[in-house]
């Protein structure tokens, strides 16, 4: 059973910065990739940003420049610092890990964190 929790959302003021983490257990071969989706009231879950195991990480164009992302395969994390923080990033976000296992590569999902920042 594979798990991902997340961790690090809350309440920020615009222009504040937030760090998000998420840690996947459970047995699996290895992690392809790793990303960061989020969800706004009312809207689609949308990328904000993804790194693979080998390549270039991808980001939305609304967050370039502002986010970063990072993975640490050794303790099987992902990471997402986010500065410059604006009213519109307030949304659920969510980790999401392409996991290979031992048959199958599934698609699994964080539980989600909520992001908050004012005005």
């Amino acid at each position: 059973q594979v798990q991902l929790v997340e961790s690090g959302g809350g309440l920020v003021q615009a222009g504040g910065s937030l760090t998000l983490s998420c840690v996947v257990s459970g047995r699996f071969v290895r992690i392809n990739v790793m990303g960061w989706y989020r969800q706004a009231p009312g809207k689609q879950r949308e990328l904000v940003a993804k790194i693979p195991s080998i390549g270039s990480t991808n980001y939305a164009d609304s967050v370039k420049g502002r986010f970063t992302i990072s993975r640490d395969d050794a303790k099987n994390t992902v990471s997402l610092q986010m500065i410059s923080l604006k009213p519109e990033d307030t949304a659920v976000y969510y980790c999401n890990a392409e996991v290979m296992g031992w048959f199958r590569t599934s698609d699994y999902w964080g539980q989600g964190t909520q992001v908050t920042v004012s005005s």
